[in-house]
């Protein structure tokens, strides 16, 4: 039964991704706008050739294998963002599932918090930028999530909540006055104030960690590869995004784990 259950959320995760994927980059036209949905009508369609797709070239995951990664019409590569993010959409899905032990409301609220963080993890690699319409949407879900946990007698956990988002907003600001806004953007803030509505304490703890020290070893391994410099910049947003989906499902362990070493 368990086994059917995660098997259709994985499906339905496919199809999400697949539209993220959409949503992502109709995103940065300039006609995008959640308000009157412009840039998210019309048929989708090829970004190189703009032929529209028929429903056999939108097939998640399935498509770009039988296209061999190339589009039907034109025959001009097909991005691997596409099967990608379908992909991880799909088991960032049946890893909620598995985390909310099916909770109805507690499903759905995780489901669109990793909805808006696989867009911001994808657009920030590809764009260099957080998008406001993005993260605010995401951050008002977490500040309504809190409150409502407030209404059923969590206070502690509200309270700890909004003091580990005032203080990894407060870290990062930091961080952004210091350089001048070299080393953090201001996205990044407005991120790691989500991150600690989100989390709480102690996962915040755990998530900013795993971010600095995956963002070091693979800026390392940028450097030494030859594809970045020292000086280059490198989108900080995709590390913070691993570093709370690692918090969310796994963080208690690793804080577990870290204590039972300490005492050893």
């Amino acid at each position: 039964m368990m086994f059917l259950i995660y098997f259709f959320i994985f499906l339905f995760g496919l199809v999400v991704g697949s539209f993220l994927n959409c949503l992502i980059y109709r995103l940065a036209l300039p006609s995008f706008s959640f308000k009157n949905l412009g840039g998210l009508r019309g048929r989708s369609y090829c970004p190189s050739c703009k032929h529209t797709l028929a429903w056999q070239d939108l097939i998640p995951i399935f498509s770009f294998l039988i296209l061999r990664g190339k589009c039907r019409y034109c025959q001009n590569p097909i991005s691997w963002q596409y099967p990608l993010v379908e992909l991880a959409t799909g088991i960032l899905f049946v890893l909620v599932i598995n985390y909310t032990f099916l909770g109805f409301l507690f499903s759905i609220f995780y489901f669109l918090i990793s909805f808006f963080l696989i867009i911001i993890f994808v657009y920030d690699l590809k764009y260099y930028i957080i998008p406001d319409k993005i993260i605010y949407p995401a951050i008002i879900i977490a500040f309504f999530y809190n409150i409502y946990q407030l209404t059923i007698g969590n206070q502690q956990l509200t309270i700890s909540n909004f003091l580990s988002a005032l203080g990894a907003a407060l870290f990062f600001l930091a961080i952004v006055l210091i350089s001048g806004g070299k080393w953090m953007g201001l996205g990044d803030f407005k991120l790691a104030f989500f991150m600690g509505l989100f989390l709480g304490w102690p996962k915040i703890l755990v998530a900013l960690f795993l971010a600095f020290l995956i963002g070091a070893i693979i800026g390392l391994g940028l450097v030494l590869s030859g594809k970045k410099r020292l000086q280059s910049e490198v989108p900080f947003g995709p590390f913070l995004i691993t570093g709370t989906f690692i918090s969310l499902f796994w963080g208690q362990n690793i804080i577990n784990w870290y204590l039972n070493f300490l005492i050893i």
